[in-house]
């Protein structure tokens, strides 16, 4: 880690340290305020000086806690949405040994509001540190400071790609000092020169001697080495080792989401679905009834997709289409014929290559269906399909039986989880993604599985919307 980064990581620990200290003073003042003392009577003694005694004693216990849940994890590239869940986790957990430590003490004093409170005083403050810190940082990498210097070997189109990002996106963190199409005695000359942090070496399955050759290079001048996951690479994030007739055994596990982890994601579907239909249900209404004034019924459009394990099922979105335009059965005789003009646009207008295809400025959407497509509102109904269990909130997104015919086989792997309404790939570049991409972080989601990582990205997606990254 460059040296400016173990400083603001050293740093953060302190400053958590403090807002816990503010977040119970906080909880405290507000106790004692005349709207909770009207609420209810105090019926304790404690002065400010006896409280901030058990805070802090509190605080360093939490931030023991924050340490256990990774929140001072040297690693350089955690994202801030998995930070605030963390904190949020944590100060739960940090809540619940409260909470028991006041039921087994005995505690006479009316300590409830404090805790609570303080809790929810905690959460904010914490998050609200951590997002600054993030926005400090971010300020110091657009002035230069603190960038890790970088060299992309590869000529790829992959490679060209990831070094123009990084350089033009300074908040990222990065600061390409050099590319390099191989690694040979030549570049390592030249690399030696430039003082970098790291290499990125692409396609190292091709080149396997110039890869060895550049890790040893990196192990020796202690630098970082990295490379971007291949398909297989994907597949074998999730593996267990055992000994079988005495023979060490490589098992490739479909996905840990299973047994319980399998229980655990319905419940978090079923859950999350109803509160965002309820939360919905005014905006679902309202543009049910434009639909209906500006082309009529049906308001429904039932797509045919393919889910779990290969089975066929209709999903539910807000028609954006013309009637005349929209394919498949529900349109009869109508949408074998839309389906053929559809082909032919395909062929003149789809931006995507592959099996799946994306239509850019599609003649066949109405200017409502733009706007629900823009926003992802016309797939609000698809909540329904994840109550009928036909769908997950998060999974990979579903594809047509069409577009499925020409999956390679490893791209079959997708059909291990149920699709859902959002997914990794869909918080990570949405339309910008090829279909390789998309397939890889599919991959890379059913090996990883957690329910905290279902979380996140349940989170992150009204945010990936709002800035309209690949919306089409």
């Amino acid at each position: 880690m460059k040296r400016s980064e173990i400083i603001l990581m050293v740093l953060q620990v302190p400053i958590d340290f403090l807002l816990l200290i503010l977040a119970g003073i906080s909880a405290y003042y507000l106790r004692f305020s005349e709207w909770a003392v009207a609420l209810r009577p105090v019926i304790f003694e404690m002065s400010i000086i006896n409280f901030l005694n058990i805070i802090t004693l509190v605080s360093l216990i939490w931030i023991i806690i924050f340490a256990i849940f990774g929140l001072y994890s040297t690693d350089q590239n955690r994202k801030l949405a998995s930070d605030l869940v963390k904190v949020i986790l944590a100060c739960s957990v940090g809540l619940g040994i409260i909470a028991i430590y006041v039921m087994f003490a005995l505690q006479q004093f009316d300590s409830r509001f404090l805790v609570v409170t303080g809790w929810g005083f905690a959460i904010v403050y914490i998050c609200l540190g951590r997002i600054l810190m993030r926005g400090f940082k971010g300020i110091l990498y657009r002035l230069g400071l603190g960038l890790r210097r970088i060299v992309v070997i590869g000529d790829k189109k992959d490679a060209k790609e990831v070094a123009e990002i990084l350089s033009e996106r300074k908040s990222l963190g990065y600061k390409v000092v050099g590319q390099f199409a191989n690694f040979n005695k030549q570049s390592a000359k030249e690399i030696s020169k430039l003082k970098i942090d790291e290499l990125i070496f692409f396609a190292p399955r091709v080149n396997e001697n110039e890869t060895l050759s550049a890790i040893s290079f990196c192990e020796e001048n202690h630098k970082v080495f990295k490379y971007p996951a291949d398909l297989f690479s994907t597949y074998s994030t999730n593996v267990s080792i055992s000994a079988l007739a005495g023979v060490p055994i490589v098992e490739l596990r479909r996905t840990p989401l299973d047994g319980w982890g399998r229980v655990l994601k319905r419940l978090f579907d079923i859950i999350m679905s109803i509160i965002v239909i309820i939360l919905s249900s005014p905006l679902t209404l309202l543009s049910a009834l434009i639909i209906l004034f500006e082309t009529g019924r049906p308001i429904i459009y039932k797509n045919e997709r393919v889910g779990l394990r290969g089975k066929k099922f209709f999903t539910f979105k807000f028609r954006s289409m013309y009637q005349k335009d929209s394919t498949g059965v529900q349109f009869g005789e109508s949408g074998m014929k839309a389906e053929e003009k559809e082909k032919e646009l395909i062929k003149t207008s789809s931006i995507k290559q592959g099996p799946i295809y994306k239509i850019k400025n599609d003649p066949r959407v109405t200017p409502f269906g733009k706007f629900i497509r823009r926003w992802s509102i016309d797939e609000f109904p698809q909540f329904f399909n994840v109550l009928l269990g036909e769908m997950s909130i998060v999974g990979p997104r579903p594809h047509q039986p069409r577009e499925v015919e020409k999956y390679e086989q490893s791209h079959r792997k997708v059909f291990t989880l149920k699709p859902g309404i959002t997914g990794l790939a869909q918080i990570s570049g949405r339309s910008n993604l090829s279909f390789e991409e998309e397939i890889k972080l599919d991959i890379f989601y059913i090996e990883k599985w957690s329910l905290l990582l279902d979380f996140i990205i349940f989170i992150k997606t009204p945010f990936v919307v709002l800035r309209r990254r690949g919306a089409l």
